[in-house]
This record gives structure tokens, C-alpha cells and sequence, in this order.
């Protein structure tokens, strides 16, 4: 957009503007450099164990159990076809036993955020904002 405002670039050339040299006043940190110092911040880290000492054990219990059921299906199939009750076998019971430790696992998990890591997260994240703001927002 072009304006016959003859004052329009006044300020684009530098008139008008403090000189930066009179202010002995450091530069406010880049955006980039604020998320560094969060990321290495303690609060930060305690919320990133709290996330692995759950995460991990949970997908190696869960991904040996899948694999236990699989090798198991291959392997023996006469262990999986022994009925269990009337015409349900011991894979059937096992494959909805997937299903059920897939939403149990997921309720553990939401559960374990909320009560563990959500509200310290959340107060990083109000940190981590105002500390931006302060910076003017910009990307570094």
C-alpha cells in the first residue's frame, strides 16, 4: 500500500526515533534463547522424568504383552484354541484383554497427567509466555 502521505516513511528512515546508543539498557533475550533456558530449567526437567518414569515402563509392559499374544498365536495354537467357557478360547479372551489394557492404559495415562505433570506443566507453559511476551514475541 502506498500512501501521498509525505510523512509516511518519516519513521522508516529513522527520523523521529530514539538514538539506541543514549540507552545503556541490554537487548530483551530472543524468544529461542527463552525456550532454551526453559527446556534446561529444573521444573522443566522434573516434568520430562515424571513423563518418562511412566511412559517408558508402560510401552515396554505393553508392547511385550502384544508380543507375548502374537508369538503365542503363532507358536501355539493348540494353548490358544483350549476353550475357556462354551465356545470363547484363550485367544479370544487374550485379544480382548489387548483391547481392555488399551483403554486402561489410556485412562492411567490421563490420569497420571493430570495428577502428576499437568499443573506443573501448565505453569511452565504461563512462564514460558510471559517471558516471550517480554521479548516481543518475535521468533529468534
Amino acid at each position: 500500500m502506498y500512501s501521498d502521505d509525505p510523512w509516511y516513511d518519516a519513521l522508516a528512515s529513522g527520523w523521529g526515533e530514539a538514538d539506541v546508543t543514549d540507552t545503556p539498557e541490554a537487548a530483551p533475550p530472543r524468544a529461542g534463547d527463552v525456550y532454551l533456558e526453559v527446556q534446561r530449567s529444573a521444573a522443566f526437567q522434573e516434568v520430562r522424568s515424571r513423563y518418562r518414569r511412566f511412559v517408558v515402563p508402560a510401552v515396554v509392559g505393553f508392547l511385550a504383552w502384544y508380543v507375548a499374544y502374537v508369538v503365542a498365536a503363532t507358536t501355539a495354537p493348540g494353548l490358544m484354541a483350549r476353550p475357556v467357557a462354551g465356545a470363547v478360547n484363550v485367544a479370544m479372551v487374550a485379544g480382548l484383554g489387548q483391547f481392555l489394557t488399551t483403554f486402561l492404559l489410556t485412562w492411567a495415562y490421563a490420569r497420571h497427567a493430570r495428577l502428576r505433570r499437568d499443573r506443573a506443566a501448565l505453569e511452565l507453559r504461563w512462564e514460558t509466555q510471559e517471558l516471550t511476551r517480554v521479548t516481543g514475541g518475535g521468533a529468534s
